[in-house]
């Protein structure tokens, strides 16, 4: 008769084949057990599995694993240490034998070594239950959400060009952030991979965090630091493919395992990786389990699924007859899409409060609507369209964007068919695209004054923000990651300092101010006053938040200054500058308005009332309204006028 353990791990297996089980790591890999450490490893097409490391001298044939059923074997090695090295020796069909890392590891070796390190968890003492119970009652729906991106290895490095660890990137960022007014941090990935030049895009290790910077409980801490400070932290995570190292999950046991079988489903020949196999119950549990380990065990407020337009088409990025059609002879993967509407509905469900946004760069509809509507489940998604339109425009010189002004404009064609992330992403700042700076034409002024003028605009744009670390100093270089950003800007030029305070200032503003964000996903929180003026670069509307207080925002786009720039508003009264980014204190000359200004009864932008600006080249400027007029009492009918005045004359006359 079956015993309960047995009972139980037949239960378990089940569940991984069915593709339901959402723990996997608290049964695979390598886990303490009396006198040593038990191991499980999956590998349905091995003829043998060994365990191999430092402590039998990396013998292939000298601690067996016995299999268990459902491709999974299972070895114990007693007196293991903690931060032991190991690998499985793999045995296949063909007689090879295979040196493979442990797909569910916590903690791995530093490249160049690649094995996998005897590792525990537990241990840790968070400190973060103020900002779980705050995250549990403030959705990110109407939260501000203004996201600061970065890659751990090149955002800050030691004077001899080394990495930093977690716990001082903590002793760094933290007060940083919270001094520049970022809500969140979203760090490139941090699984474990073996070239620093895949940015951590190329991973091989869905359980551990990456050993460059320190251990698992290093990482921890750098978490929980954030959230002590009230900084959400977003993991990217990429469950869209693998790299093809042969110590990693390509061909685990000598056939695709992971992957799909088919070449032309299972790889992407540009990018050398590989696809995983979505319709492969082993393969969704071990992907949805990554997912909820990294939100549970790391506390992580969110995950960026990487790519996710690779995964929903089976033609993406290939030619002709290098892919297979679906059932109905569609290029959608319907596996793919099942499994994200699976990953998010299991995320979901145990964790509410958290975020799973799509790096999606189609028109796949209904990325963000629930499961149950048909959509894909995730509750954001990169607006990639906005960015790619926003950065051609700001490249222009300046006589040009005339003739491309629907790159500003075109984004509300759909601003509201999705929950968008507007990103300025690292993908804008590398391979010769150039920073954020030098994306802008002009002199040395021009370009600073240019991109206070366009994150102005991005700032009060409808949806939530993520900026690219560098950009909010002025960066001069385009982002590499081998070496740290130039902080020297900072201390050395005035310019990046003033560059620094203008994000700041208006970071600020943006959490102050409940328009910019309660109302991010729909046409209630946005109004348009001008789309159209593009002979003179320049776009005004409104932000509106829930109680119908608005903000009233103006930005212009060419080096000419609008003196008697007429907008309309929708109330009478005096309204107040809250945000001038020509202002002297950001870099600016210090044109523009300095008082209130008093509404005119001039019809303008479909408004009755207009108030005339001073606007600024090159600048964004931001108003409120900060008294309304009186309303004026309904004027008596004309016989009641008539009845008083002669009541008058009457009286007059005694």
């Amino acid at each position: 008769m079956p015993t309960k353990e047995q009972n139980h791990t037949a239960a378990l297996l089940e569940r991984f084949v069915q593709g339901s089980a959402t723990h996997l790591q608290d049964f695979f890999g390598c886990h303490p057990a009396e006198g040593g450490r038990i191991f499980r490893v999956w590998a349905p097409h091995a003829k043998a599995v060994h365990i191999m490391g430092d402590f039998n001298a990396w013998a292939t044939d000298s601690c067996p694993m016995k299999s268990i059923g459902s491709g999974v074997w299972e070895g114990f090695v007693p007196g293991l240490q903690t931060y032991d090295t190991y690998k499985y020796a793999v045995h296949t069909a063909d007689g090879r034998v295979l040196a493979k890392a442990d797909p569910f590891a916590f903690h791995a070796e530093t490249r160049p070594g690649n094995g996998s390190k005897v590792y525990d968890l537990e241990g840790y003492s968070w400190g973060d239950e103020k900002w779980l119970e705050w995250r549990k009652s403030n959705p990110v729906y109407s939260a501000p959400c203004n996201i600061y991106e970065m890659h751990l290895g090149s955002w800050r490095r030691t004077g001899e060009d080394e990495f930093l660890s977690y716990r001082d990137i903590a002793e760094y960022l933290v007060p940083y952030i919270k001094e520049m007014g970022f809500t969140h941090v979203e760090l490139m990935p941090v699984t474990e991979h073996p070239l620093d030049m895949s940015w951590g895009y190329q991973c091989t290790g869905y359980f551990a965090a990456t050993s460059r910077f320190g251990t698992p409980q290093d990482f921890m801490y750098l978490v929980d630091q954030l959230h002590q400070a009230g900084i959400g932290v977003i993991l990217d995570w990429v469950p869209s493919h693998f790299p093809r190292d042969g110590f990693g999950l390509y061909h685990f046991d000598g056939e695709p395992c992971y992957e799909y079988q088919d070449w032309r489903k299972g790889e992407h020949k540009e990018w050398g990786t590989m696809v995983f196999d979505y319709g492969r119950g082993e393969v969704r549990s071990f992907l949805i389990s990554s997912a909820l380990f990294w939100l549970e065990q790391y506390h992580i407020d969110g995950l960026r699924v990487d790519a996710v337009a690779s995964m929903l088409y089976l033609d993406y990025n290939r030619q002709g007859g290098d892919w297979v059609p679906n059932i109905h002879g569609g290029h959608e993967n319907l596996e793919a899409v099942s499994f994200l509407q699976h990953l998010n509905s299991s995320v979901f469900s145990a964790h509410p409060d958290v975020l799973m946004i799509a790096e999606e760069s189609t028109a796949w509809p209904l990325v963000t609507a629930p499961v149950s509507e048909g959509g894909l489940g995730f509750n954001l998604k990169w607006n990639m369209g906005w960015m790619n339109d926003v950065s051609h425009y700001i490249k222009l010189d300046p006589y040009f964007r005339q003739f491309n002004h629907k790159d500003l404009t075109f984004s509300f064609m759909y601003a509201f068919s999705e929950n968008f992330i507007l990103p300025m992403s690292h993908d804008e700042v590398v391979h010769m695209k150039g920073s954020l700076l030098n994306k802008i034409p002009g002199e040395y002024k021009d370009k600073f004054a240019g991109v206070r003028a366009f994150y102005t605009y991005m700032l009060t744009h409808p949806g939530k923000k993520l900026m690219m670390m560098g950009s909010e100093f002025g960066q001069w270089n385009e982002w590499h990651y081998e070496h740290s950003l130039d902080w020297h800007l900072i201390e050395e030029n005035q310019e990046n300092r003033d560059m620094k305070a203008f994000f700041q200032a208006a970071n600020n503003l943006y959490l102050q101010r409940g328009e910019l964000w309660e109302i991010d996903f729909s046409w209630e929180g946005f109004q348009w006053l001008e789309a159209d003026d593009a002979n003179a670069n320049t776009v005004a509307f409104l932000r509106k938040d829930r109680k119908g207080d608005f903000l009233v925002v103006v930005c212009n786009f060419s080096p000419v200054h609008h003196q008697g720039y007429r907008v309309g508003v929708p109330a009478a009264g005096k309204y107040a500058l809250l945000l001038n980014s020509d202002d002297k204190e950001f870099g600016g000359a210090g044109l523009g308005d300095k008082g209130q200004l008093s509404t005119e009864k001039v019809a303008c932008h479909g408004q009755e009332q207009s108030i005339v600006i001073d606007l600024p080249p090159m600048s964004g400027v931001i108003y409120r309204c900060a008294r309304k007029a009186p309303a004026k009492k309904a004027a008596p009918p004309k016989k009641a006028v008539e009845k008083k005045a002669a009541v008058s004359k009457k009286t007059a006359k005694k």
